[in-house]
Formats: structure tokens, C-alpha cells, sequence
């Protein structure tokens, strides 16, 4: 019976997982489909814009070239007319001189007739007819203002659409992630000069396979890429996936987008737990600041015993004040399920405030950064089952390294009520490698990846990050994987000896 539930479970849990995929895949479909309308309806707009634009363009040609046979008619028509008008004025006086010359030929009386002839003489010699060019100053051809469209047309005749570059191709092999940074790699199909650059286009996701069209995120877009992969750094890591698709681009138009890519970039990510922290802590999601405010209304007497034995934190009690402003909150996407309201909150000198996810598996990676001003600070992890009035690293369900600055500096390491002290300086900022498989957890410079200390214990119950702060506060970096360098550190850090050997091979 309980194998066929097992059976049928399972069957239903493959149909509503193929379920889901072809709805998405409908779902891609209509969108591609309401592409299609909108993007033919655009082009045929762009293509009736292309055209008028060369309707008009040849309309003013014609318009030019008209005005130009006008111009050459009239100035031709000009020197003729006036050559034609002096011609004629010139005939006229012609026959006028013509006649006059014939009728002196009737005269009798010699005198007369010199007198005539010599008038006649006279006028000949000025007569403008004899002046006359009797070539035309300009021809009748107009050949010069012909024109031949043949290759025109022919060129007209060759219009076609754009070249548009093919969709590149993303290689998932030569994709790479790490360290926070993804880089994408893709190539062209075929060969293509044409090509100016590429476009990348991203989106986190908390689902698998192809894109969904109705995912919550947008894609985001790095254009003008000269080369054929890009890397994207300084990612944080809050979703489980990031989607991928390039295109390429000539000088004219953008090509289709690749197949897109899902690459795996899950990391540990949590917030502080403001249900369980101390009062004396104000809490935000990845901000934790020193409050003496807040913890007015506990009650002094419920102390435990084992925080009695403590001089140092007592004496720090003593001397409380209010801490610096909260640090700048920074802002965290989905992750898995909290673990909130499930303990007592944390009470007399536990000043700790613990993470809102648990870590049963795996190796995982988070950062502390204290304020300047930071008074006494821890950072570790712990069991669930930690006491609300247990201080971290004073019990062996706790694990920290503990910074404090009050009245004399101290840099060591804790774990059930044994303290080692570190040789090192304090970094800026402290990484924390938890290895819960290896059963390890190892502490670093965050910006040199220098190894600060690392415990050996098997852990038997899930842990949760662990932190505790007084007289300042702390801001967390998540979503962040393991650095390359932290893993190659922990590849020869079984063979380290020294500091990190006194409070290792613990079992609990």
C-alpha cells in the first residue's frame, strides 16, 4: 500500500511538472504569437516611411532637374530672340538702303547722283548687316540634359530587406561560474563580417529549463559587446538560476536571440533572525546593531549560571552605551524557507542574534563587516538547541571567532568554553566557510583570503550562522559562493598545524 501511495506520488509529481512546462511553453507561444502582430505591424509602418522617403527623394530630383531644362530653354530662347531682333532690325535697314540705292540710279544730273552715291557709300560702310554674325549663338540641342535611369532602376530593382545577422550560439560547456561572477561565452553559426557587436541579456530565476514568460524578473541588458563572451562580476547570488540570451547586431539591425541558457548559481542565503535575538540587539534583515535601549524591560534576574563566571562580559555590561547608527540594509531575494519563532528568544548577556536558515548539507560561504567603533563582537555558528542564556562559543553547540576592543584588544578563537588565542591582525572584513558535510568551519580575511582559524568538528545537528555584537554593529554579505581561493586553501589546509590544533577534533 504505502509503496503504490510512493508510486502514485511520484506520477503525480512528474504530471504536474510537465504540467507546468507545457503551460509555460503555451504560455511563450502567445507571446511569440502577440510578437508577430505587434513587430509586423512596425515593420510595415518602417517600410511604408522607407518608401515615402524615396518617393520624396526622387520627387525632388525631378523637381531639380526639371528647373534645370527650364533654366537651359530660357537662356537659349534669351540669346536667340535677341539675335533674331537685331537680325530683323538689320534686314529692315537693309531694304531700306536697297531701295534708296535703286531709285538713285533713275537720277539725271551728275551732282545729284555723286551726292547720292556717296550717301549710299557712306551707309553701306555702317550698315549693321555687314556687322552681322549670321550664326546662331546657341543650338537647338538639348542632349546634354538627357538622362539614362538603366542603372538606377537596376539598383531599385535589387531592394531588398536587411541582412540580418543568424543568432549566435551559447556554449554551456565554456560558460563559467564562480566567485560570484558568470562568464558567458557563445559563437556565431556561420562566419559573418557584418557583424558590429553583440547584446547579453540576463535574468535571475528561481526555475530550471527554458525561460517563463511570466517570470517576476526583467531582463537585464549589457549592449555594444565587441567580443564573443562577457563576464558579468560582483553578482550576488539570491536566486537559484540566471536565464541567458545574446544577439548579434550589424550596423543596421539587431538578429534573433539565441537559444537561451540556464546556468545554476545557487549560494546560502539568510537574514537575521529578529524573533529569537536579543532585545538589547536592534535587528534588520542583514543588519544587526548594539540597542541598550531595547532590553529595559528584561529581567535581570533570569541569568544563567554560566554567564555569572564571565568577568568579561560582565564588565562590559558595566559599561554599556549606546552604539553608532545602523549600517545601510541591504537588500536580499528569495532564499529558502526561515526558521523563525521556533526558540526562545536570547536574554541576560547572550547578546546574539542567529540566522533565519539552517545549513544540514554542503559548503557555503557568508562575510561580516563591524562597524568602526565596534566594541566586542563574535561570529560562528551554532545548534538550534543553543541556550537563549548561552554566549557563542562558550558551550560545544557553538563554534566562533570572538573580536574584542573594549579596554584591552583580543582576537580569538572559542568553542565550548576554550579560548585560542589568534596571532593575526583583525581584517576589515571576516569570510566564514562552513564545510558541514567535511565537518569544518574555517574563518578568513575577506579581502586577502588569509586562513584566520579553522575548527574541526562533526556536526550532528544542523547548524545555524551565529553572531553576537555589543557597543557597535554588524552588516552581512549572502548570496555569496565559495572564492576559487577558499577552496584551493581548503585543499591543503589538512595539513596545517599549529593555531588552528587546540580546539579541532571536536565531535559533537
Amino acid at each position: 500500500m504505502d509503496s503504490q501511495k510512493e508510486a502514485l506520488q511520484r506520477i503525480i509529481s512528474t504530471l504536474a511538472n510537465k504540467n507546468d512546462e507545457i503551460q509555460n511553453f503555451i504560455d511563450t507561444l502567445n507571446q511569440t504569437l502577440k510578437g508577430v502582430q505587434e513587430n509586423s505591424s512596425n515593420i510595415l509602418s518602417e517600410l511604408d516611411e522607407e518608401f515615402d522617403s524615396l518617393y520624396s527623394i526622387l520627387d525632388e530630383v525631378k523637381e531639380s532637374m526639371i528647373n534645370s531644362i527650364k533654366q537651359e530653354q530660357a537662356r537659349k530662347s534669351q540669346e536667340l530672340q535677341s539675335q533674331l531682333s537685331q537680325c530683323n532690325n538689320a534686314l529692315e535697314n537693309s531694304e531700306e538702303l536697297l531701295e534708296f540705292a535703286t531709285r538713285s540710279l533713275d537720277i539725271k544730273e551728275p551732282e545729284e547722283f555723286s551726292k547720292a552715291a556717296r550717301q549710299i557709300k557712306d551707309r553701306v560702310t555702317m550698315a549693321s548687316a555687314f556687322r552681322l554674325s549670321l550664326k546662331p549663338k546657341v543650338s537647338d540641342n538639348m542632349t546634354h540634359l538627357m538622362v539614362d535611369f538603366s542603372q538606377e532602376r537596376q539598383i531599385l530593382q535589387t531592394l531588398k530587406f536587411l541582412p540580418v545577422p543568424k543568432a549566435p550560439e551559447i556554449d554551456p560547456v565554456e560558460c563559467l561560474v564562480a566567485d560570484n561572477s558568470v562568464t558567458v561565452a557563445w559563437r556565431m553559426p556561420e562566419e559573418d563580417n557584418k557583424i558590429d557587436h553583440f547584446i547579453l541579456e540576463y535574468r535571475k530565476t528561481n526555475f530550471d529549463g527554458l525561460p517563463r514568460v511570466k517570470d517576476e524578473r526583467c531582463w537585464e541588458i549589457v549592449d555594444n559587446i565587441k567580443g564573443t563572451e562577457y563576464t558579468l562580476s560582483g553578482l550576488k547570488f539570491d536566486s537559484k538560476y540566471m536565464n541567458f540570451r545574446v544577439r548579434a547586431c550589424n550596423k543596421a539591425v539587431a538578429g534573433e536571440y539565441s537559444d537561451p541558457v540556464t546556468l545554476e548559481t545557487k549560494a546560502l542565503n539568510f537574514n537575521l533572525d529578529n524573533s529569537s535575538s536579543h532585545l538589547n540587539l536592534r535587528v534588520e534583515d542583514t543588519c544587526v546593531e548594539w540597542d541598550p535601549t531595547g532590553g529595559k524591560g528584561q529581567d535581570s534576574k533570569s541569568k544563567g549560571k554560566e554567564n555569572k563566571g564571565s568577568v568579561h562580559v560582565t564588565s562590559l555590561k558595566k559599561h554599556s552605551r549606546s552604539g553608532t547608527p545602523s549600517p545601510k540594509r541591504t537588500s536580499v531575494g528569495s532564499r529558502p524557507p526561515a526558521v523563525r519563532g521556533s526558540r526562545d528568544r536570547f536574554t541576560g548577556e547572550s547578546y546574539t542574534v542567529l540566522g533565519d536558515t539552517a545549513i544540514e548539507s554542503g559548503q557555503h560561504y557568508w562575510e561580516v563587516k563591524a562597524q568602526k567603533d565596534c566594541k566586542s563582537y563574535s561570529v560562528g555558528v551554532a545548534y538550534k538547541t543553543l541556550g537563549k542564556f548561552d554566549q557563542l562559543g562558550k558551550t560545544n553547540t557553538s563554534w566562533c571567532i570572538h573580536v574584542n576592543n573594549w579596554l584591552q584588544n583580543t582576537f580569538a578563537a572559542k568553542h565550548n568554553n576554550k579560548v585560542k588565542a589568534l596571532d593575526v591582525a583583525v581584517p576589515e572584513r571576516i569570510g566564514v566557510f562552513c564545510d558541514f558535510d567535511g565537518g569544518q568551519l574555517s574563518f578568513y580575511d575577506a579581502n586577502s583570503k588569509q586562513l584566520l582559524y579553522s575548527f574541526k568538528a562533526k556536526f550532528t545537528q544542523p547548524v545555524l550562522p551565529g553572531f553576537m555584537v555589543w557597543c557597535g554593529g554588524l552588516s552581512l554579505s549572502t548570496g555569496m559562493q565559495v572564492p576559487s581561493a577558499v577552496r584551493t586553501l581548503q585543499k591543503n589546509e589538512n595539513g596545517m598545524t599549529g593555531s588552528t590544533s587546540s580546539l579541532n577534533n571536536i565531535t559533537q
